[in-house]
């Protein structure tokens, strides 16, 4: 069983007892497995891996699905996606703003994430958090009547930001080519969505890339939407963490949303992404949920 600290009083939890560069056990990747269920953020001191190590290591989880932004693939394994403001001859080495605002990662795709991980390379002296917002809190915390007006409700996605237009702004999603663009069709899934793992409902991708729901004029789906994520994002369900370099930050798509902060470009920041989708069989029978942990029982 791994020793855990907790991050906050209701999720996320952080371990120094997992070596993600050796190859685990079952046994023991089934405890990881089962931690971060529960936990919806793992955060894994202290690693040091390569990037087959690294890509090795997120295979267990899930399929990892390369970044539709190509030009910034590790170049040892496009699974790996670079984050970096550093740049070099004047141009950039990797993504230096990466959703800085609410999202789900590839929503946008029909097979959607599992799990994001982002392994810490190079820290700033200050910020460069991720806040996180609990989906099954926020999907608890709705009036039963707006529970049962979305809960058969379909939402249309596909990339970019529903609340910044201006896909040149700094804080809209990252642009992409027109061959990029070609390969994002519109997407649907349920607003509220059963987790594929522990069956609980959650709000899902409420803010981001969602721009319409199934069925419904499109200035009464996008009001709707921005009230759902103005709820799913209130402080009491939102938490910030902090990097140290050689973490493994681990967070789980379905029941969280997620947003990365501003930093300063001349202040250097590199983290190596992969973002694994869910796989055709899922761990539906895995004993994952603790009916305490909501409390922040451990």
């Amino acid at each position: 069983m791994l020793q855990t600290k907790p991050l906050s009083p209701g999720f996320g939890v952080e371990t120094s007892d997992v070596d993600a560069s050796r190859s685990l056990s079952d046994d023991e990747f089934a405890d990881v497995e089962r931690t971060f269920f529960r936990a919806q953020v793992l955060v894994l001191r202290d690693q040091s891996l390569t990037p087959a190590q690294y890509v090795a290591f997120a295979r267990r989880l899930g399929p990892p699905e390369p970044h539709v932004i190509d030009q910034f693939h590790h170049l040892d394994d496009p699974n790996i996606l670079i984050l970096t403001n550093r740049k070099k001859d004047g141009q950039p080495l990797g993504l230096a703003d990466a959703g800085t605002y609410f999202h789900t990662d590839y929503s946008y795709l029909q097979v959607p994430a599992r799990a994001t991980m982002l392994y810490s390379i190079e820290v700033p002296k200050v910020g460069g958090n991720t806040l996180f917002a609990n989906q099954y809190a926020a999907y608890d915390g709705l009036p039963e009547a707006m529970k049962r007006r979305i809960d058969g409700l379909v939402g249309i996605h596909h990339y970019g930001n529903r609340k910044v237009p201006d896909e040149m702004s700094r804080v809209a999603a990252s642009p992409l080519t027109a061959e990029q663009m070609a390969k994002m069709p519109l997407i649907t899934h349920r607003l509220v969505r059963p987790h594929p793992v522990t069956g609980r409902k959650a709000l899902y991708a409420v803010s981001g890339s969602s721009y319409g729901i199934v069925g419904m004029p499109e200035d009464e789906a996008v009001a709707l939407l921005d009230e759902l994520a103005a709820h799913a994002t209130q402080p009491k369900y939102v938490y910030s963490l902090s990097y140290r370099v050689g973490d493994i930050v681990i967070w789980d798509n379905a029941s969280l949303l997620h947003s990365a902060t501003l930093t300063d470009p001349d202040d250097p920041r590199t983290l190596w992404r992969i973002t694994v989708k869910e796989p055709a069989t899922g761990l539906a029978a895995l004993d994952v949920l603790a009916p305490t942990f909501a409390t922040g029982a451990m």
